[in-house]
């Protein structure tokens, strides 16, 4: 009687330990789950911030640009003075401008500026054979299109943010931790095609 009731308490205590042991295992898996998905949605936090950083680089390059091609084009254009104020003060927006939606609609208006800037500069043959005038030029077109790839590679990386933050399970653990979406670097429907910057 004595041997059964042993034998009972130790199988008890081996059921007991099993519980226990598989309870452990699934708080272990959920840990490691919960790390996965957390250093999931940090890389790609990560890449999303390095690609805006990219194209924020290439911004600041084209921000930089603008003044001396303005000096160059003022230099043979002199009576424009309107048309470098409009560029000067959607400059001064654009660098200015701290939202991302913010930021696309004074970038936006920079470009129509710009092409402004370029089709006036169609009345000036001197100014269309300047030396400096075509490197300023070639530069800012260089620019356009670095800013043109930079957008894309930075969109692309929002998507895959802002998909796994909305797909299930992770947007609970996205939820928890308060990882936003990030919004899209959009051109407007005009600003889609590049800045025609031939003379």
């Amino acid at each position: 009687m004595a041997s059964a009731f042993l034998q009972n308490s130790l199988v008890k205590k081996r059921e007991n330990m099993t519980t226990l042991y598989v309870i452990l295992a699934i708080i272990v898996v959920g840990i490691l789950w919960l790390i996965g998905v957390y250093n999931g949605l940090i890389r790609l936090k990560n890449r999303t911030d390095e690609a805006w950083s990219d194209i924020d680089v290439q911004l600041k390059r084209r921000h930089d640009l603008i003044p001396n091609l303005v000096e160059t084009v003022k230099g043979y254009a002199t009576h424009e003075r309107e048309l470098f104020e409009n560029v000067t003060r959607a400059r001064a927006a654009a660098m200015s401008a701290k939202s991302m939606e913010e930021k696309g609609k004074t970038e936006n208006a920079l470009s129509e500026t710009l092409k402004s800037l370029f089709a006036v500069t169609e009345n000036y043959p001197q100014l269309k054979a300047s030396e400096n005038f075509a490197k300023l030029q070639d530069e800012l077109s260089d620019t356009e299109n670095k800013i043109q790839a930079s957008r894309r590679f930075y969109n692309g990386n929002v998507r895959d943010f802002n998909t796994k933050i909305q797909t299930f399970p992770n947007n609970t653990v996205a939820g928890m931790l308060k990882f936003g979406k990030y919004e899209f670097f959009e051109a407007e429907t005009a600003e889609k095609e590049n800045i025609s910057v031939k003379f």
